[in-house]
């Protein structure tokens, strides 16, 4: 009997662990993604690895809930993580490429955020709109990734020794050393 009821255990363990995070996206594709107030990464998370990443395209829509205050006034200036992948098989704060975002002089702007050789560089791809549908995409491209966003794109260098993206996909995170303010909601397709 005991055998059976660890049997049981792991068969509910397993089964569940397979349901979290699969299929989280609604009927129109997107999965909603929250960081709730006091926190920082996002929920949900799940771990997939890309082997050989050329190209990641995703959609993502901001709610107001995108718009924040930092307790203190220099961190609005600190850009939060949206989505991207580890690069060249490392840990992503030795490389990685993610589209950044921020809530700073009353819009939303949006960030090429790249990790070479654990340095962190930055550059503005745009400012975008509030509950609209912004595509976006990171592009690998020998020693440089393309960032565009609606429209818009960033060029940034890519030290990478692997021909295509290597590593782990990164979530949504928000900022440096505060934590959210509120709950922030940001919705996310991949294409």
């Amino acid at each position: 009997m005991k055998c059976f009821s660890y049997l049981l255990v792991l068969s509910i363990l397993f089964t569940s662990c397979d349901k979290i995070g699969v299929n989280n996206a609604g009927e129109d594709g997107f999965v909603t993604y929250k960081i709730l107030k006091g926190q920082q990464s996002a929920s949900p998370s799940q771990y997939k690895y890309y082997s050989s990443l050329m190209e990641q395209k995703f959609t993502v829509r901001f709610d107001s809930s995108a718009i924040y205050a930092t307790v203190n006034p220099t961190n609005q200036l600190d850009i939060n993580k949206l989505y991207g992948f580890a690069d060249d098989d490392k840990q992503h704060h030795v490389s990685s490429a993610r589209i950044g975002w921020r809530w700073y002089a009353n819009r939303l702007e949006l960030f090429g955020y790249v990790y070479n050789d654990s340095v962190r560089t930055t550059q503005l791809i745009t400012q975008v709109p509030l509950k609209t549908d912004i595509p976006c995409t990171i592009k690998v491209d020998g020693n440089r990734y393309i960032f565009t966003a609606n429209g818009t794109q960033a060029t940034m260098n890519r030290t990478a020794k692997t021909s295509s993206g290597k590593g782990y996909r990164l979530y949504p995170f928000f900022g440096g050393d505060e934590m959210a303010p509120q709950d922030i909601t940001i919705r996310i397709r991949e294409d």
